[in-house]
């Protein structure tokens, strides 16, 4: 025995090293520092999504050393043509012409990361605790879950509420998103109305608390890197679920594998990934990220570039209205006709149309517009445009809710940089 354990070790050190010599082929010596910066902060979790799988001699890598699949150019092995904001934690957008599909693919979902990842995903081990103010605290399976509930699919909305960030001037600090930090992928799960029911709501609650699996940042285990919640009326509504696959598959890992919160409408950081714990409280949720200027606006319209009190912040809820044109691409070269396509959204509300104008605003033209797949998702446009000679040319669009609710030219600033519905202008070239 002690003679194979001896064997075991010589093999597998003889693939750590023609793993090392295979990366080593494929970078050189001037390897990217960036990349090794990445795969440095991301950790061993964040390796293996970079992959697409585990890796059996991961404890052989050198520090700094970067997978020979990234190496090559790979950000994330199941993601296609997202730009990668930070690399600690993971943040990665979609630029709008790769969002055309009305049903977003799992390789074109935007990333909105806080923490590291956890390094165990395995969802046949994976267990939900609901608890708190409830008349029996549960502890749940996946299996469980698909067992004990009803099942169901629903196309569903998810966008970071400080997407168009990049835009705000004087600039507003953190990640600088422009338009792709949304996405509206089918989800498929149960719904968090019929869990909490099961468990008993008691008459006292007032909100809920999320709580995952992710790691903060600094490595100490005491802290979370986020934990927020919803008000309880907005927990028992039908069109949030407590999700287990995305676009019919196991849940991407950067997207909450193996299980997460979909909270269609709300900011995204409502949709807890790699959800662990969901407690019942008396009170407004008190976690990371939900206090303070977190996720939160003011609760008047302030100056650009004006100190506003903690006090006078407001948690932010539904998100605006908004619109994001799809095709043609910004700088696209074009012919005299073409077909402008996108979609549109409005927190908890429907969309009742989408306008395009091709001359900077002096007139527009209403787009045919389809009712969402169900509630809680975007609604796709699309119009037929005719440019009436060669040049420059702006498409914009506008989209107006069932409250009446309309796009503006240009929105109050805010500190954080949140809430940017500014209507959407994609510049092309005809000919």
């Amino acid at each position: 025995m002690a003679l194979d354990d001896d064997n075991n070790r010589k093999v597998g050190q003889k693939a750590a090293d023609r793993s090392e010599v295979d990366v080593s082929r494929h970078l050189g010596d001037a390897t990217d520092p960036g990349r090794r910066r990445f795969l440095k902060n991301t950790g061993l979790a964040g390796m293996a999504a970079v992959v697409g799988t585990s890796i059996p001699f991961h404890e052989n890598l050198p520090l700094g050393f970067v997978p020979a699949a990234h190496a090559q150019g790979d950000v994330l092995v199941g993601k296609d043509g997202l730009t990668l904001l930070n690399d600690r934690p993971v943040n990665a957008e979609t630029p709008p012409e790769f969002l055309d599909d009305p049903i977003t693919p799992t390789n074109r979902h935007f990333i909105r990361n806080n923490g590291l990842l956890p390094d165990d995903m395995d969802p046949a081990s994976w267990t939900l605790t609901v608890d708190g103010l409830v008349d029996n605290s549960m502890e749940l399976t996946i299996a469980d879950l698909k067992s004990q509930f009803e099942v169901v699919t629903m196309a569903l909305t998810i966008e970071c509420g400080g997407n168009g960030r990049a835009f705000f001037d004087p600039p507003a600090k953190g990640n600088q998103w422009t338009y792709g930090a949304v996405a509206c992928s089918e989800w498929t799960g149960v719904r968090l109305k019929d869990v909490l029911e099961k468990a008993g709501v008691q008459s006292n609650v007032v909100y809920t608390a999320h709580y995952g699996a992710d790691s903060h940042l600094s490595g100490d285990p005491e802290k979370l890197p986020i934990s927020r919640g919803v008000p309880i009326d907005k927990a028992m509504t039908d069109n949030i679920l407590i999700a287990f696959e995305m676009n019919g598959e196991a849940l991407h890992p950067m997207n909450g594998a193996p299980l997460r919160l979909v909270v269609p409408g709300w900011p995204g950081s409502c949709s807890q990934k790699w959800l662990r714990r969901i407690e019942l409280r008396d009170q407004v949720h008190d976690g990371p990220k939900m206090t303070g200027t977190s996720y939160r606006v003011p609760g008047y319209p302030v100056a650009a570039g004006d100190e506003v009190p903690k006090e006078a912040f407001e948690i932010i809820e539904r998100m605006p209205v908004k619109s994001l044109v799809t095709f043609p691409a910004n700088a696209a070269d074009i012919g005299l006709s073409t077909e402008v396509r996108g979609h549109a959204w409005s927190g908890d509300r429907t969309i009742d149309s989408v306008e395009i104008s091709i001359d900077f605003g002096a007139t527009w033209m209403k787009a045919e517009l389809d009712d969402p797949a169900n509630s809680g998702a975007w609604q796709n446009f699309r119009a037929n445009v005719s440019l009436p000679v060669a040049g420059y040319y702006e498409i914009w669009a506008r989209a107006t809710d069932s409250d009446g609710e309309a796009q503006p030219h240009a929105i109050d600033w805010n500190p954080k940089g949140y809430l940017n519905n500014t209507m959407h202008r994609v510049g092309v070239r005809a000919s």
